[in-house]
């Protein structure tokens, strides 16, 4: 097929941990199909509808949206929803006629790839976790190819489908440019200190935040600096508590936006164990301890921290556990250099750098075979 008439729609969002990975699919067929076209199809009022825009391309969004799984009496609307992100679905199927159409997870994906499928119009999906989503699972009698992150995902779908390509990271992270001694620079951070860097996701980790604030004199006169992404939510809140303590060797932020910087300075990680990081986390190759988020779906960040745990990759502590172990957890690994070494060593091992490639190899696959 002449790479100009290649068209592809991209559907899904509503996390970063969708977004950024349908993004990196989307910059590498860019990249190696450049005469092609690619049309996202998001959920409206999600984070896709704004991430994508800026990206560069294209997006229309649907009505979709989840079910209230805790009040059922509200989930009429949610199928009117449904019912009209499937009419508006076919419609964009049938003026774009793409080639193919990824399904990388969340609200959107459902109804673009289900009418996709139905027309016989090939259908690849890329799964993030461990724990496979529901939007996913359900797409999966839909799909050529499905592209996972983790082994043993025969549990969720068809072994002949399922293709081990890992999760795309940001370009920026994998190239890995820049330098420890720019990075320090970057955030005013001393030299001759020990950097642990505090991840919570754009939102924040209120859990990770109170009981490090609590513990937050355990770094008092110590040649260790803590970077702190709180989040928007808990900012002020935390700026205030490391105020009264007069803290000079700890910045709260309320959200990073050079996360290359941030990880090219940092010794050792604390961070939510979303799929979408953890592939981020294993580039980098840095010590890392993570917190899984106890308010997610199925609870699968806990499955994707214990794929790592399993191996000797990371350290895990409990959401439940946080004030009792996180900050003296984090106080040991920065005193222990050859564990830290250890850690970031077999998570590097775990990496994979051209997953973005090897998705759209697979993409390229279903096309010529269609």
């Amino acid at each position: 097929m002449p790479k100009e008439r290649l068209k592809v729609v991209i559907s899904g969002g509503g996390t970063g941990g969708h977004v950024f990975p349908a993004l990196a699919i989307a910059r590498t067929l860019q990249r190696r199909h450049p005469g092609g076209e690619i049309l996202f199809v998001g959920a409206e009022g999600r984070l896709e509808m704004t991430k994508v825009p800026e990206a560069g391309f294209p997006i229309v969004g649907l009505p979709v949206r989840g079910f209230d799984r805790k009040r059922p009496w509200r989930n009429a609307g949610v199928l009117v929803d449904l019912w009209r992100s499937l009419r508006k679905a076919r419609r964009i199927v049938n003026d774009f006629a793409p080639d193919v159409v990824v399904g990388v997870g969340g609200y959107a994906s459902g109804p673009v790839c289900r009418v996709a499928g139905k027309k016989g119009i090939p259908v690849v999906l890329q799964e993030q976790n461990s724990y496979a989503g529901v939007t996913n699972r359900l797409l999966a009698r839909y799909a050529s190819a499905i592209c996972v992150a983790y082994e043993g995902m025969e549990r969720y779908f068809p072994a002949e489908k399922i293709v081990l390509t890992g999760n795309p990271v940001r370009k920026e992270i994998i190239e890995g440019k820049v330098s420890r001694e720019e990075a320090l620079a970057h955030f005013g951070i001393p030299a001759g200190h020990e950097v642990l860097l505090v991840l919570g996701g754009s939102l924040g980790a209120t859990s990770v935040n109170r009981a490090l604030l609590e513990k937050a004199d355990l770094w008092h006169g110590r040649p260790v600096f803590v970077l702190w992404q709180t989040g928007r939510r808990d900012y002020e809140w935390v700026q205030k508590g490391l105020e009264e303590r007069a803290l000079p060797n700890v910045k709260a932020v309320a959200f990073i936006e050079r996360m290359e910087m941030a990880y090219a300075a940092a010794d050792v990680i604390i961070s939510r164990a979303g799929a979408g990081t953890i592939s981020e986390l294993a580039v980098v190759g840095k010590a890392v301890i993570l917190v899984p988020s106890p308010n997610v779906a199925e609870d699968h960040q806990t499955r994707n921290a214990a794929a790592l745990v399993q191996k000797e990759a990371a350290l895990l502590v409990r959401d439940d556990e946080c004030r009792e172990k996180l900050a003296e957890t984090a106080s040991r690994l920065l005193e222990n250099k050859e564990e830290r070494n250890r850690l970031g060593q077999r998570l590097k091992e775990m990496a994979r750098p051209d997953a973005a490639d090897r998705i759209v190899d697979e993409i390229m696959k279903t096309v010529e075979k269609r």
